[in-house]
């Protein structure tokens, strides 16, 4: 089975920062936009070497909303940017009126997701938003797992014509994934072979899930463990050609068990190959203040947890 390691751990937002960077150097349409955290969204250099391309609009994201709308009528790309709280819940009205009924071209950025905002607590937590934003028709929902994929999507999305959902983290996590990677909207990408079972996971559960899949080897059992950072639209055929192999499946993700990566997965496999499944992630819960490894671990979110599910998903075979 290949082993993936890291050398250093960096926060899933500063991919976004420097990817951002990226394209205020190479997109001359693309604009930024920010609700008062332009340091939490790691904005500032973008900022300092395009200052007529960004707009600070203060507290009122739903105002960010409308004007990020606005500006692609000029042919500009815009990227809104706030916590994914801010980017969803509180402006879900501003999202499917002006951006997705329409299909308005605007990146929506939304940094601090899932239970790994930590301290902050519940109110700032959200782990309903891969659920609110995969079921507006026309948004494509992505979720990367590290900084080096956050980077590359964040990159990648300024191609794509239409609205975007770009989730990201507030936590320092391990760098795996390949630098300067090609970043494909949609295709997942297969990360270790195995027989036993399929381990399908997003955002920073993938490396939980890796690391799930090494403990799993000593064990016996044979995982194959693929990296799902496109969650809508979701690649069934990778997602197929795994469980037809492995004959059973375990989802994992930091989000709610309700409307997340799960449920699509079920869907899925419910409509083309009924196939045993297990779900990782919060179940029906709001989220509390804690380091995010005390919460991961706490809601069941880490590798032990994956490695739980592995073991009882198999005897349903």
């Amino acid at each position: 089975m290949k082993k993936y390691t890291y050398t250093e751990k960096k926060d899933t937002r500063s991919g976004f920062g420097d990817g951002l960077t990226h394209l205020g150097r190479t997109n001359p349409n693309v604009v930024a936009l920010c609700a008062d955290l332009i340091g939490s969204l790691k904005m500032q250099t973008f900022i300092d070497e395009n200052p007529e391309r960004f707009f600070q609009v203060g507290i009122a994201e739903a105002n960010m909303m409308g004007i990020a709308a606005g500006l692609t009528i000029g042919g500009k790309i815009p990227f809104t940017g706030t916590f994914a709280n801010f980017s969803t819940g509180r402006v879900y009205d501003q999202i499917r009126q002006s951006i997705a009924y329409s299909g308005k071209n605007v990146k929506i950025c939304a940094s601090h997701a899932g239970l790994t905002l930590g301290e902050d607590g519940a109110t700032h937590q959200i782990l309903e938003d891969i659920g609110l934003m995969k079921m507006l028709p026309g948004m494509t929902v992505i979720n990367p797992c590290d900084y080096n994929q956050t980077k590359a999507a964040t990159i990648a999305i300024a191609e794509h014509e239409g609205p975007v959902y770009l989730r990201f983290g507030r936590p320092k996590v391990p760098v795996f994934m390949p630098e300067n990677q090609e970043f494909v909207i949609g295709k997942a990408i297969q990360l270790t072979e195995g027989t036993d079972v399929t381990i399908v996971a997003t955002g920073h559960l993938v490396w939980e899930a890796l690391q799930a899949s090494e403990e799993l080897e000593k064990l016996g059992i044979s995982a194959e463990v693929i990296n799902i950072h496109t969650i809508k639209p979701l690649d069934e055929d990778a997602i197929l050609k795994s469980v037809t192999k492995t004959g059973c499946i375990v989802t994992a993700e930091e989000h709610n068990v309700f409307g997340g990566l799960g449920e699509s997965v079920a869907r899925c496999l419910a409509i083309n190959k009924p196939t045993p499944q297990e779900f990782v992630a919060v179940n029906d819960s709001f989220g509390e203040s804690g380091t995010p490894a005390q919460l991961m671990q706490k809601y069941k979110l880490d590798a032990p947890s994956i490695i739980t599910a592995v073991q009882k998903v198999i005897k349903r075979k």
